[in-house]
């Protein structure tokens, strides 16, 4: 079993793995931007391994440039299917090489995630677990029902709300959670019963309300993008849920629990780390790390959709291309309105 840390690790133990592949790769994508591994998916394919993605029929802000991947992904005969629309959203990452190894991951296959955020990864050969995520790959592949036939596999809504409390219960002496939104009413009690135990009990994110034992704090130093609980030292659960509402009961996420001291301990440090990292009131490590982030990340979306708004635009019309100036100053005010659109109306992306 291996560990997988953001942004220490970024994107190349999933190149590792998707190059390994010998016959199958089944990939779940909620958001991508890494032209780095839809190569070596593309590479993949082209030496005979049978590619199946399974992409989400939505997320905020982001199908047109899913629809474009499903081009391309099918251009390169790798097969694709889109996930249904009966939950508010399937948001899960993982990725199954050869139905031996199982890469079950908290962060998308995005810049923004892999290079500048905090999140978590586990791969693991265990046959049951992987077993399952075939299994779930095949059902949300096909659109068929879920039912979940081990309990340290932990989807939503199947069995997660049963197993995350459940896990939390057990806590004997320390609870150290990543969560950036934490205010589940039945999870919150969970905790507040631990608390009131002795347990001791650290949130790195944000938690709905205040409770004696249960202390919390914002990450500084990155952007935090991961859902990971440490319990007792020896047993972690790392995964795409919050324990909020709507990520236990409407929408597809998967999560694994393990016993592993090593793991648990490494996980243990980075959370100390980031715990007592220090804080600039001035202009805090998030924060540079943030921009520059969002800055590459804007730079590339706003590139690509330049180039096909513009050419698309003159081929329909009958007209030659813009002067540079003029597209400068149309793009400038468009991108303006639309960062202000979306500062003002929606929340941080997942």
């Amino acid at each position: 079993m291996r560990l997988i840390i953001q942004p220490d690790d970024g994107i190349e133990p999933l190149l590792e793995g998707i190059r390994s592949a010998k016959k199958s790769i089944e990939i779940v994508i909620f958001r991508f931007d890494r032209s780095e591994i839809e190569e070596a998916l593309k590479s993949a394919a082209r030496r005979g391994v049978f590619v199946h993605a399974l992409i989400a029929a939505t997320n905020r802000g982001g199908e047109q440039r899913l629809r474009k991947l499903e081009t391309r992904l099918l251009a390169e005969g790798i097969t694709v299917a889109r996930t249904a629309n009966d939950l508010v959203r399937y948001h899960y990452k993982m990725i199954i090489i050869d139905r031996a190894n199982l890469y079950l991951l908290g962060f998308n296959y995005t810049f923004l995630d892999t290079a500048h955020s905090r999140s978590f990864g586990i791969v693991t050969a265990d046959k049951d677990v992987v077993n399952e995520a075939v299994r779930l790959f095949e059902a949300d592949t096909k659109r068929q029902s879920y039912k979940s036939e081990a309990d340290n596999f932990i989807v939503s809504p199947a069995n997660a709300r049963k197993q995350l409390a459940a896990f939390i219960k057990e806590a004997k002496e320390q609870l150290l959670i990543y969560d950036g939104k934490l205010t589940d009413p039945q999870m919150l009690t969970v905790l507040r019963g631990r608390a009131k135990a002795g347990v001791e009990i650290k949130v790195i994110g944000r938690i709905a309300k205040r409770s004696a034992g249960i202390t919390s704090q914002k990450l500084s130093r990155m952007r935090q993008h991961i859902r990971a609980i440490v319990r007792d030292g020896t047993d972690v659960f790392i995964g795409s849920q919050s324990l909020r509402k709507v990520e236990l009961d409407s929408r597809r996420e998967v999560g694994i629990i393990i016993k592993d001291a090593k793991i648990a301990k490494r996980i243990t440090e980075v959370f100390e780390f980031d715990w007592h990292s220090e804080y600039d009131a001035k202009e805090s490590a998030a924060e540079k790390v943030t921009a520059v982030a969002v800055k590459e990340a804007v730079k590339e979306a706003v590139k690509e959709v330049v180039k096909e708004v513009v050419s698309d635009f003159a081929s329909s019309n009958g007209v030659d291309i813009p002067e540079q100036d003029l597209i400068k100053k149309v793009v400038k005010q468009a991108v303006k309105e639309a960062v202000e659109q979306v500062v003002e109306e929606t929340e941080p992306v997942a």
